[in-house]
């Protein structure tokens, strides 16, 4: 008889918090990029997009350290949200060897259509959570990332 995946695991595995994050980050995981990849998005993409939303156009590297994406990563992604016309591309006035990222009106449009796919993903993955509870749970997230230097 099959037990739930909470139960099949030894209970000193159950009271560790480091392994229960582990554990729920995998199907999060798994949730966002097929919920993603269904609308032909990745979630490097909503993380760009959202970025250059809300603090402007900037350099990639400076994306990269805004959405916590590695350099070789913010460009591919940038290439694509390029390719589909959600962001442009031009050189630096300060430094012509850069390039500025700028979100477009189709971009803004695009990360709207993703936040949306975005919070069906946090109701599937919160089902069971009343909202004060999914309110502490992203609190206590925040507190932690904070202290580990990535809040």
């Amino acid at each position: 008889m099959d037990r739930p995946a909470s139960d099949s695991a030894p209970e000193r595995l159950r009271t560790l918090p480091s392994w229960l994050l582990t554990q729920t980050a995998l199907p999060a995981h798994r949730l966002v990029s097929e919920q993603l990849a269904a609308v032909g998005a990745r979630g490097y993409h909503f993380r760009l997009l959202t970025t250059l939303d809300e603090f402007g156009a900037a350099s990639q590297a400076t994306l990269g350290r805004r959405s916590g994406i590695h350099l070789s990563d913010v460009v591919a992604a940038v290439n694509e949200l390029a390719d589909g016309g959600f962001v442009r591309r031009s050189p630096d006035p300060s430094d012509r060897r850069r390039n500025v990222i700028t979100i477009t009106a189709a971009g803004r449009q695009r990360l709207r259509e993703l936040a949306d796919v975005l919070a069906s993903v946090q109701d599937e993955l919160l089902a069971p959570l009343s909202t004060p509870e999914r309110e502490e749970l992203v609190r206590l997230l925040t507190v932690l990332l904070e202290h580990h230097g990535r809040g």
